[in-house]
Parts: C-alpha cells; sequence; structure tokens
C-alpha cells in the first residue's frame, strides 16, 4: 500500500483563478492545490517567455573566448558527452554547431563499459589523435584527476556539466555548471543539453535565436529525459522543442518517431519521457551511443529509418533485460523478506546488465516507496544505481559512504558509483547506518492527489482544459485526482489479460478506469467491491465520440485508514530491525490465537493480496501489525506461500496441527513482550 496525500484547495482561490485566468475549474483547481494564490504568481513560478542571457552562467564568457578562438585557429577540438539521452543531445547540439562554423571537432561519447564521465585511457587516446581543446558536455564536474592528466598531456579543458559540483573545481580554461555557489545566473535546473544550447547561444553572440530554431528540438528531448523540474527556463525549452518536434524535418527524429509509432499523434512530455527517450538510452545501454548520435546527426532518411530500426530492436533487448534483473530481485525479496524492510533497498547481483540497472532501482523505488541502490558485479567490478526521493539524497548518501567507493556522482534523486574492491558489505553497512543515524524516521514515498473529484466534474471540455498547464514532468506533475468510493460494476482484462479496464459507478454516474501493466487477477478489488482510486485524466476519442476516461495511477479498498497501516508497518519493520520501540507495542504486535484463526481462514485457496486480506479482518480488530506477523509465521510453517515481492497470499493444503508457537516470529514478539512485563 502507498501512502496517499490529497489536497483541498481554497475554493475562492479556485473561483478567482478561474475569472483571471480564463481556465476551467479542474485546471484552477490544480493550480490552487499546488500553492498558487492568483495568477500571477502561475506566471512567476510556471511560465517564462524567454531565456537569460547566457553569460549569467560563471565562466561562460571565457568558454565562449576560447571555443571560437579555437574555432578560428584551426584547434583540434573533441566533444567528450555522455552515454545517455542528456548526454548524446548535448553533443549533437554542439558539434553540429561547431561543424557548421568551419571547426575541426570530432565527438567522444564513452562506452558504458567505460563508465560514466571522463576516464584517463580515452584522455590519453585523445592526445594521441592529436586533440588540443576537450569540451565536455553533461559531465566532467568531478573530474579533478582527469583535468589534470589533461593537461599533463598538453591539451585545454573546458567543462560544461550541471551536475553538482564537489568543494574543490576541476582545472579547466572555463568550468561551466549553474550549480557553482559562485554562479548567479538566475536558473539552475538545467540539464546538460541545455547548457549546451545556452553555450551556442553565447558562442553566438549571446542570441538565442539561432540556437533555438536549430536544436530546441533536442535541448527539449534532453530536458524531459533527465527529469529536470518542467519549470520556469526548463518549461519554456521543452514547450519549444516539443511544437518543433510535432513539425519536425530532422530524418533521425522522423524515423524515430515512425518506428515508435508516434507519427501523426500528438506529441507531449510523455510520449517523450515514455516513447522516444527509452528508445534513444537504448544505445548507451545495450549498443553504443554513437549509434543514437549518428541518428540525430543524419540527413538521410533512409539510413535514419535503418538506425532508428536498431534502437527498436536495442530497446526490446533493454525490456527483456529489465523483467530478468527485476525476477532475480523478486526471488531474492521472497527468499528473505527482511531485505524489503530495511531502510533502504539494497541489492547486488552478478553479471546484471549495468544498462538498466538504474531503470529498475527506480521500478523498485516506485513498487517500494524506498530509496534504491543496486549493483552489479563483473569481471572483478562493482559499478551501482541509485534513486531515491524527498530529502534523502543519493549524493548526500555517497558522499557519506565515500571511503568504500572508487568514483561516484549525481544529485539528489539519482546517482551512479563504483564500489572498491572487497568493500560491498561495508558500504552496504556504512549506508544503513547513514540511513538510520539521518532519518530515524524515512520519507515517506507519497502520491499526491491535487483534489477529490465528483462525476459531475469529468466532462470532456473540463479535461480538455487541463492542457493549459502542459508540459507535464518533474515540477509540474501531471495533475491527479482522487475519487472516492466508487463501485466495481464490471473488470475487464484488455491485451489478453496484461491491463484491465474497470466499470466503475461514482454516485450515479458510470465511468470506466483503466489499470495498466496489472492484470483483473492480480486486482486486489472485485465486482461489486467499493473502492478509492487516484487517476490522471484523458479524452477517449471512439467512433468520432469523445469521453472521458480515468488512467488508474493507484487505488484501495473504500474505508481503510492509511495512517493506521502505516504506523503498523512502520513498527513492525523496525521491530524486524531490532530497533527499539516503545514498551507498550509489543503486546498490540502479537497475535493471539483466536487472530491467527481469523487472519488463517482469511487467506483462501485461490489467493488473496495483502490489502484484501487486510480489509477482510480489520472489521473483526485485527490490526495491520499482527497481519503482517502472522504472514510470517504462517509462511515459515509452510501453511500458506507468501509473494512478498507482489503481496499475494495463498493457502496451502495442511494434512496435520501445526503448533504456532513454533514460528520464530511469534516467539520472538512472545519473548519481547513478557520481558517486558
Amino acid at each position: 500500500m502507498k501512502k496517499w496525500a490529497v489536497n483541498k484547495p481554497d475554493r475562492k482561490i479556485v473561483s478567482d483563478l478561474m475569472t483571471s485566468g480564463g481556465i476551467t475549474s479542474l485546471a484552477a483547481s490544480v493550480l490552487a492545490a499546488r500553492g498558487f494564490v492568483n495568477i500571477e504568481s502561475v506566471f512567476k513560478q510556471l511560465e517564462t517567455n524567454e531565456l537569460s542571457d547566457p553569460f549569467l552562467i560563471k565562466d561562460m564568457d571565457k568558454a565562449a573566448d576560447i571555443i571560437n578562438n579555437a574555432i578560428d585557429d584551426g584547434t583540434k577540438i573533441c566533444i567528450y558527452g555522455d552515454y545517455d539521452c542528456d548526454g548524446i543531445m548535448a553533443c549533437a547540439i554542439l558539434y553540429q554547431f561547431l561543424s557548421e562554423n568551419g571547426a575541426d571537432a570530432q565527438c567522444y561519447i564513452p562506452e558504458r563499459s567505460e563508465g560514466y564521465g571522463m576516464n584517463q585511457q580515452a584522455i590519453r587516446k585523445l592526445a594521441d589523435q592529436g586533440f588540443k581543446l576537450i569540451i565536455t558536455v553533461d559531465n566532467g564536474i568531478s573530474a579533478a584527476n582527469e583535468a589534470e592528466l589533461v593537461y599533463q598531456l598538453g591539451m585545454k579543458l573546458v567543462i560544461t556539466d550541471h551536475h553538482q559540483p564537489g568543494d574543490n573545481l576541476p582545472r579547466a580554461e572555463a568550468v561551466i555548471d549553474p550549480h557553482r555557489t559562485d554562479c548567479f545566473s538566475p536558473f539552475k535546473k538545467l540539464c546538460g543539453a541545455a547548457v549546451a544550447l545556452k553555450l551556442v547561444a553565447a558562442l553566438d553572440g549571446g542570441d538565442y535565436t539561432m540556437a533555438l530554431e536549430q536544436f530546441g528540438d533536442l535541448a527539449a528531448i534532453a530536458t524531459i529525459a533527465d527529469i529536470v523540474d518542467l519549470t520556469g527556463e526548463n518549461r519554456y525549452i521543452a514547450d519549444y522543442g516539443i511544437r518543433l518536434i510535432q513539425n519536425t524535418d530532422r530524418a533521425g527524429l522522423i524515423a524515430l518517431l515512425k518506428s515508435s509509432g508516434l507519427t501523426e499523434k500528438t506529441i507531449s512530455s510523455v510520449s517523450i519521457a515514455f516513447t522516444l527517450a527509452p528508445r534513444i538510452n537504448s544505445a548507451g545501454r545495450f549498443g553504443s551511443p554513437t549509434t543514437a548520435l549518428k541518428l540525430i546527426l543524419s540527413d538521410d532518411l533512409q539510413q535514419a529509418e535503418e538506425i532508428a530500426s536498431e534502437l527498436e530492436a536495442l530497446n526490446s533487448t533493454r525490456k527483456n533485460a529489465e523483467n530478468d534483473i527485476i525476477s532475480e530481485i523478486y526471488s531474492k525479496i521472497n527468499n528473505d523478506p527482511s531485505i524489503i524492510r530495511q531502510r533502504i533497498l539494497f541489492f547486488c547481483g552478478k553479471n546484471w546488465h549495468h544498462g538498466v540497472i538504474g531503470i529498475v532501482a527506480s521500478k523498485l523505488l516506485e513498487k517500494f516507496g524506498k530509496p534504491c541502490f543496486i549493483m552489479s558485479e563483473c569481471n572483478g567490478e562493482v559499478r551501482g544505481s541509485a534513486r531515491s526521493f524527498g530529502e534523502f539524497s543519493v549524493f548526500k548518501a555517497l558522499t557519506a559512504t565515500s571511503q568504500c567507493l572508487e568514483k561516484f556522482g549525481g544529485h539528489p534523486g539519482a546517482g551512479g558509483f563504483t564500489v572498491k574492491p572487497d568493500k560491498i558489505s561495508e558500504f552496504k553497512d556504512t549506508l544503513l547506518n547513514y540511513a538510520l543515524n539521518e532519518f530515524p524516521i524515512m520519507p515517506a514515498l507519497t502520491i499526491n492527489a491535487d483534489v477529490p473529484i465528483n462525476p459531475r466534474e469529468l466532462t470532456v471540455d473540463n479535461v480538455r482544459g487541463l492542457k493549459v498547464l502542459e508540459p507535464f514532468g518533474a515540477g509540474n506533475q501531471s495533475p491527479l485526482f482522487l475519487i472516492q468510493e466508487a463501485q466495481v460494476i464490471e473488470i475487464i482484462p484488455l491485451s489478453d489479460g496484461v491491463h484491465s479496464k474497470l466499470k466503475i459507478k461514482i454516485g450515479t454516474a458510470f465511468f470506466f478506469a483503466l489499470i495498466f501493466r496489472m492484470s483483473p487477477d492480480e486486482l486486489s478489488v472485485h465486482k461489486d467491491d467499493f473502492a478509492d482510486f487516484i487517476v490522471s485524466l484523458d479524452i477517449n476519442t471512439f467512433k468520432n465520440m469523445e469521453s472521458v476516461s480515468l488512467i488508474v495511477k493507484d487505488y484501495r479498498l473504500h474505508g481503510i485508514k492509511q495512517s493506521s497501516v502505516f504506523a503498523a508497518s512502520a513498527a513492525f519493520e523496525a521491530f524486524c530491525r531490532n530497533e527499539k520501540l516503545p514498551d507498550a507495542y509489543y503486546k498490540s504486535m502479537l497475535p493471539s490465537y483466536d487472530e491467527l484463526k481469523i487472519i488463517y481462514l482469511s487467506i483462501p485457496k485461490q489467493g488473496i493480496s495483502f490489502d484484501s486480506l487486510f480489509n477482510s479482518i480489520c472489521s473483526k480488530g485485527v490490526n495491520y501489525c499482527k497481519m503482517l506477523a502472522a504472514i510470517d509465521a504462517f509462511t515459515e510453517l509452510k501453511l500458506i506461500s507468501a509473494d512478498y515481492a507482489s503481496e499475494k497470499l495463498q493457502r496451502l493444503s495442511v494434512t496435520k496441527k501445526t503448533d504456532m508457537n513454533c514460528a520464530s516470529i511469534i516467539q520472538k514478539l512472545h519473548c519481547t513482550a513478557t520481558e517486558i512485563k
């Protein structure tokens, strides 16, 4: 079960926003729920009509002078990129500009096997090839040792990056990073390609006209793919670029849109994030990032279509690799459920593909609601990727455990790292201690619904009015709405049972709600149940008829008190970690014989979800903590099978009596409660 938070906007503010902004009630409700009190505050935070002067970024003037002089002198320039979508787009932007202006320039994008950022072997190779100036894009801010090598080999360096800098900057002719403490540019949350876009504008004298017209599409894709906040200047870049993509004449994008099924469809931040970006990223994950770079730079449609087809195949390979790793992790969890009861999730596997462990970390974070650190051990090297949320910063956690790491980088929400040989256990212990000491109460991953909604508001025109808030992304999420006490009338399988469609009744009105990637058999609601839903809204068109469609983000049976469930779950996990709890807790966590019987008899042979089980027993006075203890006990004694990863239970056939006091969790709870007495 995930934690929900539901905003309740001030209706007067909603009314004022509708009047002053000329927007629909849903759009106004969302803005009011997000803290906007008038239409002026909306424009101030979300909107901008221009990009700030590129020369406001520290060292931008130095970089422009160095690079323009290198162009004039015929200096051999290397653009040193990164293998993800942001790095590839940044490379394409700067390379295309430099080459069109007569520069002797080439790109170098390290393969994923080389690791993130600059590496000494590549630098030596570039020196041997006669390069005299290296310009990094989307990397370099933490490459102090590599920067020194650049100068030892007689080259010069310009760094452009957007990641958090350390205490000391690398040696370079110019270090362009909006996050520098001495950089006073007004907007900080740019991606690497947007920084490259600003560099191009600076090289063109500071005017953005050419930069945006030629490269706004690429900067938009990178901005959305890199999950930077879509507010302020990023929102401007994304909106400008999306319009370019919709009418693109760039051969690479035409081919990519065709291969991914987006031709003739409306392009949005969602289609870029979940359709275009993964295909671009697949090159760096399962092939070579230069393949995606060639696609973007191609001016031959036939060649571009061939490359796009190659990326399509790589993307399918990526999906299969993801599923294989997740299956292996789920097996680990089911063999040892204590793994998911730690403050953070920590997994290490053999030969897991480095190209997808970050994606897997994101999916596990979303599922289990905890920061996730995943490592893959391959040929004696242990490389990892981490994802987090809220106040738990990946970058700070990696900094705190740096004695176990060969290198690391990132930002609060994500990071990459390499663990020193034989330091995996120490890294895990240090990480867990950091979480314990810095976050006695860990942040809870929360689904935020903007506003409760009633069926009268679910009209096509009202839903269409939400488009004024686009583009959606980090910092300006797609609106979510709470629907309460809807009755499930019918459950319909879609795509051979891969997805589910629910016909629900809200008051006296009927709607269809789509639940993706969950079959009817996996649902924890059934026909005639009353449930609460958090949904996004869309417009469905069928036979020229439009109707409102609900896309389910999360759901739960109506009537469950989440505060009690989360408090009980947190207490149980703390008990499993041997952490001290208030004395009164232990007795309330220990199920009696009668309660164990109630729980056991509520688990059918055909199976049930954790949530459905709790819904059936909570009315009988059994709390969530006792249910979790009972599940562990029944599983240990082989009375049930428990899939902890998917939170499913199934009663097993039993031929003899079982003493519940033999279960280790019951013994531990009983002993602790007895000692306190």
